[in-house]
């Protein structure tokens, strides 16, 4: 098959675009999570006076916890048989559960020691991930599922992360609102009014792919499931009451798992583009407020807020536009090079940020922002697709169905760069010289470091990504060959080949 020839998407493969919007409600309410949790943390310093570095450890410590959690959510879920499914059960539960406990965790009291907040905080949030975890694990290793089809996989992402973008349009604004003074008292009342709001949003929406989707390996996977259970009985034999036995029994098959899926080359390549470009973005998202406060602005927090709202809503509403033009674009010259094209594009967003950062001409933050949605909007309606494909390479090759450690382990890795970024972040800027004290007054040599990091570190861990997966081996062609012999293993076999269209 040529490069510009595809295959057709077959009827019976197509998700109506019902269940598309319906699973796109998922994406919608783990990037509002995440968004909330990345964006709101500021208050602890802006606030409360914490300092800088610690407020980067509470980003950073709950999220290692996911290092052992995620991947074990995943193989739960995965090895999971109800009347359910193996997901739907754990979307319901973690939604709500999430919720509760977010607007629970910015219920901050008052007049309490910066030690005090630190510990509140930080065993909160590891109590509130785990909770993230039940329900966004499940959620990705569904959407992994829904269709067999190499093309419908990418369309189907483009639909969730167009939906899942809605939750960049708003957020953008939360320091805003909790700042402004005609809603709150002070920010720290503003965090705890808008937690709370978003804690009820968030069991809303979240229950509705569990109640309203179907997965369509569920019979495949059980079987696969119970043979492998069968075979790990024959490998070692359990005695009914020997719940120690059955335990170390799972826990090695879990680490077995866990290993399978880091030894493959193709995923590991995905794995390590998303930390460099995602980890990239989130390194200097802070940056980008404390650049246009401090630099564009002079320290006028309520201004500077203000304008990166613009700038966000702006790149949040671009992101859109990518979306449709990054899925369009996958179909037609590969997923591989539609990434190539879109990292391209915001390493040129991140470089302009030296230029229309101006306090002359404030309103020149806007211009980067279209450049800079290309570099999340291709990475997450393009790496989930690729994702899936490698899916069922494993399945070709270990006979099981393993779309919850796989997913797992990819999302944390987008965590680990969430949380190395936020650490590094409050690092970073101890490191620039930056003290919240000064207000406007901040050090030349300090605004020239923020403004360094800013627009570099993305360019950098951006153009390194676009080197990782050069060669990605999984093409059209040869993932529409493992989808036919997995269908003849299976008793199914697919329909014959298409002439490419």
């Amino acid at each position: 098959m040529s490069h510009s020839a595809h295959y057709e998407t077959a009827p019976e493969d197509r998700i109506s675009f019902g269940r598309k919007i319906v699973y796109g409600l998922g994406a919608f309410v783990n990037n509002l999570l995440a968004a909330a949790s990345g964006g709101m943390i500021i208050v602890l310093n802006l606030g409360l006076g914490m300092n800088p570095a610690l407020v980067g450890l509470l980003g950073a410590l709950p999220r290692l916890t996911d290092a052992l959690t995620d991947p074990l959510m995943g193989y739960i879920s995965d090895n999971t048989t109800s009347r359910w499914g193996r997901r739907r059960p754990y979307i319901l539960i973690g939604a709500i559960a999430a919720g509760v406990i977010f607007a629970l965790l910015w219920q901050l009291p008052r007049g309490q020691s910066e030690t005090f907040y630190f510990v509140w905080f930080l065993v909160g949030s590891i109590v509130f991930y785990l909770a993230y975890t039940v329900f966004a694990t499940p959620w990705v290793a569904l959407g992994y599922e829904l269709t067999p089809d190499y093309h419908e996989r990418t369309r189907l992402m483009g639909v969730q992360n167009f939906i899942g973008q809605l939750a960049y349009v708003v957020s953008p604004w939360f320091l805003w609102i909790m700042t402004y003074e005609g809603f709150f008292e002070d920010q720290v009342s503003g965090a705890a009014a808008l937690a709370i709001i978003i804690g009820v949003f968030v069991i809303g929406v979240g229950v509705v792919p569990a109640l309203l989707l179907r997965e369509r390996f569920k019979e495949i996977a059980e079987t696969e499931v119970e043979e492998h259970r069968h075979h790990l009985e024959e490998e070692v034999p359990v005695a009914r009451d020997s719940a120690f036995t059955v335990f170390r029994r799972n826990m090695a098959d879990f680490f077995k798992g866990f290993g399978t899926a880091l030894s493959s080359r193709p995923f590991l390549k995905l794995c390590v583009a998303t930390f460099l470009v995602f980890n990239g973005f989130m390194l200097i998202s802070s940056f980008q407020f404390y650049v246009i406060i401090y630099y564009v602005f002079g320290g006028d927090q309520t201004r500077g807020a203000e304008y990166a709202g613009y700038a966000g809503t702006l790149g949040a509403i671009s992101t859109f536009a990518v979306i449709v033009f990054i899925t369009w674009l996958g179909t037609r010259i590969g997923k591989r090079r539609a990434f190539f094209v879109a990292t391209g594009a915001s390493i040129v967003g991140y470089g302009l940020k030296w230029v229309c950062y101006n306090p002359d001409f404030p309103w020149l933050v806007l211009l980067p922002a279209p450049l800079l949605a290309f570099g999340l909007g291709g990475l997450f309606t393009l790496m989930p697709s690729m994702v899936a494909d490698v899916v069922d390479v494993d399945e070709l090759h270990t006979h099981e169905r393993r779309e919850g450690m796989y997913g797992s382990i990819f999302w944390w890795v987008v965590k680990l760069g969430m949380a190395a970024a936020l650490a590094g972040g409050g690092f970073l800027l101890n490191a620039t010289g930056f003290d919240v004290a000064l207000g406007g007054n901040q050090a030349e040599r300090t605004i020239f470091l923020m403004r360094l990091c800013d627009a570099v570190i993305p360019m950098v861990t951006s153009a390194i990504a676009i080197w990782a997966i050069a060669a990605f081996p999984i093409t059209e062609e040869k993932a529409h060959e493992v989808r036919l012999e997995l269908e003849r293993r299976r008793g199914r076999p697919g329909k014959p080949e298409p002439e490419p269209a």
